[in-house]
């Protein structure tokens, strides 16, 4: 398993997690996770943080704060101590922390910014999936996510697409992937949100990624830390010429 630390202080790393690495277990399988390598790398970090329940089973996440999707990669950050992880934690939940995520959608805007202020709830129809606008169900809460359309391109059959910046404002699961799906400009090769779309641009795993946080660290100091775009974000970028 490699994981490359971008940046580590004594209170806490911050990673850049590669696409396709579980953040934690689920309960069901022994597929190797993130976890893993933390208590390898970090024995100290054993009970550090939360654990979550999962039917009726206790998985620990050592020094996890907030997680990515399994298919998405960047930027995360682990507390390495209990003082990190309240403080980090309160951070998260006072929306002092600032996330740029770089991604690939469907399709062109007529507008090459704004801002989606739509709440998320479950999907009516699939438990594995959220939903924002028309037919949610149960729990709904509320979503920000600003957006830019930074180019605008099409590819060699015709189709069109958009490289985006995306800055969630809330923190809700699946967030960027089912506020693009509200506007209709669902995230290249998501399987999950956009399952009648083929693979494209080079990507088999959701093309999202990570690309920058910054935030004030527990001793008042501003950090900002930037993730390498990944193969498969290297090739599309530099197959249209996008950098």
């Amino acid at each position: 398993m490699t994981v490359d630390i971008l940046f580590e202080t004594t209170d806490f790393l911050i990673i850049n997690k590669p696409a396709g690495l579980r953040v934690h277990p689920d309960g069901k399988s022994d597929i190797p996770t993130l976890v893993d390598w933390v208590l390898e790398q970090y024995p100290d970090m054993k009970g550090v943080g939360e654990p979550m329940i999962i039917d009726g089973k206790e998985i620990d996440r050592p020094g996890i704060v907030h997680r990515l999707d399994e298919e998405t990669s960047g930027v995360l950050i682990l507390a390495k101590t209990p003082e990190a992880f309240a403080y980090f934690k309160k951070q998260f939940m006072d929306r002092a922390i600032h996330k740029e995520y770089h991604a690939f959608v469907w399709g062109h805007f007529k507008e090459t910014s704004g801002i989606i202020d739509v709440p998320i709830g479950r999907n009516k129809n699939d438990f594995r999936r959220w939903h924002a606008g028309r037919g949610v169900r149960g729990e709904v809460r509320d979503a920000v996510t600003k957006w830019e359309a930074v180019n605008q391109f099409t590819d060699e059959t015709g189709q069109l697409f958009s490289f985006m910046r995306l800055y969630p404002q809330t923190g809700r699961t699946h967030q960027l992937r089912v506020h693009m799906k509200y506007l209709q400009r669902p995230i290249v090769s998501d399987h999950l949100y956009a399952p009648t779309k083929p693979d494209a641009l080079g990507f088999s795993r959701v093309a999202l990624h990570a690309r920058t946080i910054r935030f004030s660290d527990p001793s008042g100091g501003e950090v900002e830390v930037t993730a390498p775009y990944p193969l498969d974000f290297e090739g599309a970028l530099a197959r249209y010429r996008l950098l």
